[in-house]
């Protein structure tokens, strides 16, 4: 199973400027997240950002926030209820024709889009319950680990243990960004290679 640049969409949670200087290895963490949004920016996945009571812990990074096509402020740690799930599902494809099926009948709209692509902070807490809520929408969830962090290493880590135990799949950003290139052929490659370098 590899990912498909064209069925994905990027989701950065809470990376936010109050709050990533108590997160363990928080620039590294972020360089990350800039890797990923970059490589997403250049190869049109959409990205779409969050943030956790942002009045207290401030507005998403910037260097995030300006690749992001909307960022929704949340108080519930998971991010579904705060309109994200609305925009993953936005690009839906109908199912069935509206003349064939009374409305009781037909199925919601399938994303056009079905594999989310998680990264952010607090990996136990955010990114834990968004990637669960995600899953139970039957979306496809791939947490990028090396992006992703908490105040506690033992705490990313027992959440990131608990996410694989749940049938998300945990990837590193260059293996994300490797696998939406696929060929040294790509015609972004070059571009895509010096980001990652």
């Amino acid at each position: 199973m590899l990912l498909d640049v064209r069925d994905c969409q990027l989701v950065l949670v809470d990376y936010q400027a109050r709050l990533m200087p108590a997160i363990a290895q928080g620039d590294e963490v972020l360089r990350r997240a800039e890797l990923l949004a970059g490589l997403a920016n250049l190869l049109d996945v959409p990205i779409w950002g969050t943030e956790q009571a942002p009045e207290r812990l401030g507005p998403l990074a910037a260097s995030l926030r300006n690749r992001c096509r909307q960022v929704f402020a949340k108080t519930a740690f998971d991010a579904c209820g705060s309109g994200l799930l609305v925009a993953l599902r936005a690009s839906s494809r109908p199912v069935g024709n509206a003349r064939s099926l009374p409305k009781h009948l037909q199925k919601p709209a399938a994303p056009a889009r079905q594999t989310v692509v998680l990264a952010g902070c607090e990996t136990h807490v955010c990114l834990l319950q968004t990637a669960l809520g995600l899953l139970e929408q039957e979306l496809d969830v791939w947490v990028v680990t090396d992006a992703c962090g908490s105040r506690r290493e033992r705490d990313r880590d027992a959440a990131l243990d608990r996410l694989a135990a749940n049938g998300v799949e945990l990837v590193t950003a260059e293996m994300v960004g490797f696998e939406w290139l696929r060929d040294a052929q790509h015609p972004r490659f070059r571009e895509a290679l010096a980001l990652l370098k």
